[in-house]
């Protein structure tokens, strides 16, 4: 039963209420904003009624809990993330010292979730589809697409907390900057621009090569086009043997990877290989060692903004930062 029905049929209110929420620990929150405007946002699983503006976040996936910062949105609880544990370091200085941590986004503790008295949960369909009932009955839910479109993420949550200039203010700044770098690489590359990218990442025992994911979002969007030899569907391939380097070729390489023995060990093998060495982007210097938190897990405007400065300064671009203008 959603939350919807729940606040609709007063007389079982009560009741519903220490079902879904786990020792009740929601109604105080639910409570206090029953007189409030209501809101109605649609998401990828449905509908979430938001009654007034919520204040208690719980994140979780990593995207949310960027989001949240950037809309001065103060997260109560959050996923831990997959590196730099238990927070990304872009991030953990905006995170309260008592922040609840809840476990991987694979496998939350809704205990802990519902324990937070949360007035709104944010999380991603390819985690939480089958947790979504038990979600939307601790708070109304908000369910992303997919992790990478950082733009809808914005917009939703913005529309979902009350905050939406500021929503639309953090959208018109980001444009103007992605306006900004495509005027700024194509005066300064000239006839070598638009280039094509790949996305690659050295694992222990193998490399993959994006077709898609957060950081394509980014590069799509300032002129990068994926080589004629990577126009395929998912999220990309694994190459594992060298004989398979050429299909990473493009104008230019974006490389990240974990400070690892074995990744290391693996990507001092294959760039001293004599098919790496022949690879374009490699024979005109312009493989480029990039943040794999910022690049592959970050996945919100902070990351974006954080991506691109990045590619400003890999290209040699002056960036005059959010009111930037070629």
């Amino acid at each position: 039963m959603s939350i919807v029905r729940e606040v609709a049929v007063p007389n079982r209110l009560a009741s519903l209420l220490r079902i879904s929420c786990l020792l009740a620990a929601c109604w105080p929150a639910l409570a206090a904003h029953a007189a409030e405007p209501v809101r109605h946002v649609a998401h990828a699983l449905g509908e979430a009624r938001i009654e007034g503006r919520p204040e208690r976040l719980v994140s979780l996936y990593q995207g949310a809990t960027d989001t949240a910062l950037a809309l001065g949105l103060t997260p109560v609880g959050v996923v831990e993330s997959w590196l730099e544990r238990p927070m990304y370091r872009y991030l953990r200085d905006a995170l309260p010292a008592d922040v609840g941590y809840l476990g991987l986004e694979t496998q939350p503790d809704l205990e802990a979730v519902a324990g937070l008295a949360p007035e709104l949960i944010v999380g991603a369909r390819y985690r939480h589809t089958q947790a979504y009932p038990l979600l939307s009955r601790i708070a109304p839910t908000l369910i992303a697409d997919t992790p990478y479109d950082f733009e809808t993420m914005l917009t939703m949550l913005g529309e979902a907390s009350g905050r939406e200039a500021r929503a639309r203010a953090l959208l018109a700044a980001w444009r103007g900057r992605v306006s900004d770098f495509r005027c700024r690489a194509a005066a300064h590359l000239g006839d070598d621009w638009p280039q094509s990218a790949s996305v690659v990442s050295f694992r222990g025992d193998h490399v993959r090569i994006y077709y898609d994911g957060f950081a394509w979002r980014v590069l799509e969007q300032l002129g990068f086009r994926r080589p004629a030899a990577q126009d395929g569907s998912g999220w990309g391939v694994k190459l594992v043997s060298r004989e398979r380097l050429p299909a990473m070729d493009a104008d230019a390489i974006f490389v990240f990877m974990r400070d690892d023995p074995a990744v290391l060990a693996l990507h001092r093998d294959w760039t001293t290989h004599p098919l790496w060495r022949s690879l374009e982007a490699v024979e005109r210097d312009r493989v480029y060692r990039v943040d794999p938190v910022i690049w592959n897990m970050g996945a919100g405007i902070l990351a974006a903004n954080r991506l691109l400065d990045e590619l400003y300064a890999h290209y040699g671009l002056e960036s005059d930062g959010e009111d930037a203008s070629c």
